[in-house]
């Protein structure tokens, strides 16, 4: 009777995993080919100290796992090294002076329907070096759906959201998402149950 029940249970999570994977598919499908672009932080960070992976890119991968988006992480030096006060008076500097620090490489928009766009927020918005990025592709997303999100210790979206408006104005600009970085390494079903409610 228990190896009945046992192979029972089993075969319910083999149907149920099958289940979700066609789901994921079947989204995938009607959305188009996905992107995640991000900057994320490694090193001192406010409320979670000094971490080997940083925050966005933990959500970045979640992502990715969830709806076999591709990556592309916007990566500079430029504060490699940085303890977190200088850090953010060095971000202060570069936002009020309009600053766009260079990054490393570079990817094709063209081939992706839907573009998630994620960083931390430094002084009400992303890090100056995405902005680099937003001005460089300014026109390879229009027509596109693209999706920002944020990491955080309570700014929220900020003006994450407004600042891709205001970049990509010929873009489709979906709901954003934001979460703690103190709460991103168990912050999984957030990132699943945001992108349910977008429809993957």
């Amino acid at each position: 009777m228990k190896i009945k029940t046992m192979l029972t249970a089993a075969l319910a999570l083999v149907i149920s995993t099958a289940c979700s994977g066609a789901k994921q598919e079947k989204a995938m499908e009607q959305k188009g080919k996905a992107l995640v672009v991000f900057f994320s932080h490694a090193g001192d960070n406010y409320a979670v100290g000094n971490i080997e992976v940083g925050n966005t890119k933990i959500v970045a991968d979640y992502i990715t796992e969830l709806t076999g988006a591709e990556q592309f992480e916007i990566v500079t030096h430029k504060y490699d090294g940085m303890a977190y006060t200088p850090l953010i008076d060095l971000a202060k500097e570069e936002a009020s002076k309009g600053e766009l620090p260079e990054y490393e490489g570079d990817v094709d928009m063209s081939q992706y329907d839907t573009v998630f766009i994620g960083g931390p927020v430094w002084w009400g918005t992303y890090p100056q070096v995405m902005f680099t990025f937003f001005k460089k592709h300014r026109d390879d997303l229009k027509g596109k759906t693209v999706i920002p999100f944020t990491t955080h210790e309570g700014s929220g979206l900020a003006n994450c959201a407004n600042d891709v408006k205001k970049a990509f104005p010929g873009a489709n600009v979906q709901k954003g998402f934001s979460i703690y970085g103190h709460d991103v390494r168990d912050g999984k079903d957030k990132v699943t149950k945001w992108l349910r409610e977008l429809g993957y």
